[in-house]
């Protein structure tokens, strides 16, 4: 029964991806409702289980992939793959309020830029602090801190080592985690409770898969307003970084 069992999963694995996700999401909302009372949206809580249960299968396995290793568990790398997740970013368009969208105006703009500035300039901070000096590897792994696809796509187009595009991915994938988690915690301190707030939010902050995970742990309402200004700051930051700011990089460190 168990092989008959298995042999089923193991082919709809993405309907038993749907299903441990609804019972992760079911779990979460009903810890949020328990233990915090509404305090700790759900959606934190799924993302922090989502992430363990990860480890977790990490460590059962030895693999790559978290749980994707798990046979049982197979079909989530297909639910959670780039094509279902670029997917869902821009269906989140549709639910955009245009007059809201217009009232950010330049200032949704000037977001974009500042976010990326200032992410490329600690991401290269940090590679600095770390003994890297080459114009090369400092663009790549500043360009990481935009986001964890601008990194490997500026340093495979300025001829990066792989180490480095590891390192780039690594630091885009720490910055989405952070945004992913902290964002219910500091939006009432930012105000981060309108579509305005949330179009600068996603300007400065980029990375897709944090911003909408961030801003639907705070307001499923603001994530589309979010994930729009963050769909526009990574294809800008992947034509700034091995353009522009590549050139400053060789102008700075030569």
């Amino acid at each position: 029964m168990y092989e008959s069992m298995m042999k089923v999963i193991g082919g709809y694995g993405l309907i038993s991806g749907f299903a441990v996700i609804g019972v992760t999401m079911w779990l979460s909302y009903w810890l949020s409702a328990r233990l915090t009372r509404g305090r700790l949206h759900g959606s934190a809580i799924a993302i922090f289980l989502g992430l363990v249960l990860s480890y977790v299968g990490g460590v059962m396995t030895g693999g790559q992939k978290g749980l994707v290793d798990i046979p049982l568990l197979s079909g989530i790398g297909l639910l959670g793959g780039a094509m279902l997740r670029d997917f869902a970013i821009v269906a989140t368009a549709f639910g955009v309020n245009v007059e809201e969208l217009k009232r950010a105006g330049v200032s949704g703009v000037v977001a974009l830029f500042f976010g990326i500035l200032t992410s490329f300039v600690a991401g290269v901070g940090v590679a600095m602090a770390f003994g890297y000096t080459d114009a090369v590897s400092l663009t790549t792994i500043g360009a990481g801190a935009v986001t964890y696809i601008v990194g490997p796509v500026t340093g495979a187009a300025i001829g990066a080592s792989s180490e480095v595009m590891a390192l780039s991915i690594a630091a885009g994938l720490v910055k989405a985690i952070l945004v992913m988690v902290a964002t219910p915690f500091v939006a009432p301190f930012i105000g981060l409770n309108n579509p305005r707030t949330a179009v600068i939010f996603g300007g400065l902050m980029g990375t897709s898969s944090g911003v909408a995970g961030g801003l639907a742990a705070t307001d499923p309402k603001l994530v589309p307003y979010g994930c729009l200004t963050a769909a526009f700051y990574t294809a800008l930051g992947c034509l700034l970084g091995p353009s522009l700011l590549f050139f400053v990089m060789r102008g700075v460190a030569g």
